[in-house]
């Protein structure tokens, strides 16, 4: 559903809060500088939920582990995710992260979906995990 269909023309809106809002409070993250880098021609984000499973733990920042590294590997997995999608508005793709030093697993929020557009309809790409939506 975008602005310009007729649900939003009659709609008596109480409040609306916008993808800039969701920046500005930390509820998204702004990659799109590394997204660019990886061959995205949209703003991406990814929600203060997919950030935390971002960063690394300090045993794993000691193995060389970064919070950019495993960001590049979202963008990888999603790139391709979407290379290989029938072209909808939502991209479901499972990248697996080491959580630990000693173990590795997927993480809890290991089923990532990609949507666009926000409030303005203008094309950006937003990374959340499964269920936040």
């Amino acid at each position: 559903m975008t602005m310009s269909d007729p649900f939003w023309q009659d709609a008596d809106l109480i409040h609306v809060y916008t993808r800039a809002q969701a920046l500005a409070d930390g509820v998204l993250v702004d990659i799109s500088a590394l997204a660019t880098e990886a061959g995205f021609r949209y703003p991406v984000a990814v929600t203060a939920a997919v950030w935390h499973i971002l960063e690394p733990s300090d045993d794993l920042a000691r193995f060389g582990q970064s919070a950019t590294g495993r960001a590049w590997d979202v963008l990888q997995v999603l790139r391709a995710a979407i290379r290989h999608s029938d072209h909808t508005d939502r991209i479901h793709f499972t990248p697996f992260f080491v959580l630990g030093a000693s173990v590795s697993q997927s993480s809890t929020c290991s089923a990532l979906g990609a949507v666009w557009p926000w409030d303005d309809e203008a094309p950006v790409i937003t990374v959340l995990c499964e269920g936040e939506d």
